[in-house]
């Protein structure tokens, strides 16, 4: 798992990753307001306080919103599929550590939004503060 971790790290030195830099541009997902906030203390959110857990919150962006813990903070995703028309997919739903795309069954990383296919997860924003997350564009 360390050399997974080292190798992640490495290319984003090598590609200059940053958050700023993810392309967003996506075809198929509306670009839509987001301003969530989850309190990882309810119920509904607390698994969240444990590396490799997630949750989609019905009702914001295209189809929810998936946030995810990585064990080293958190990533947000919109749960709609990226490589699909926006009405002919429901939300996408949480196995394990990935996304799976409800049309093509197709798996999305939820640790860096990439799938094998042209589009990634689109990505929004994280800021933590105590137990609260805050999910904006």
């Amino acid at each position: 798992m360390k050399k997974i971790w080292l190798l992640i790290v490495f290319v984003c030195v090598l590609s200059a990753c940053s958050e700023s830099d993810r392309n967003n541009k996506n075809p198929y997902i509306p670009s839509y307001a987001v301003n969530l906030s989850v309190d990882m203390n309810l119920p509904l959110y607390s698994n969240l306080k444990y590396a490799s857990n997630g949750v989609i919150v019905p009702n914001y962006g295209a189809k929810g919103i998936i946030i995810f813990n990585t064990g080293s903070g958190y990533n947000a995703f919109d749960a709609a599929c990226p490589n699909q028309e926006i009405s002919s997919c429901t939300a996408m739903t949480i196995d394990g550590i990935n996304a799976v795309c409800s049309c093509d069954k197709t798996s999305y990383s939820l640790f860096t939004g990439l799938g094998n296919k042209e589009y990634p997860l689109k990505q929004y924003k994280v800021q933590v503060s105590g137990t609260v997350i805050h999910v904006y564009n």
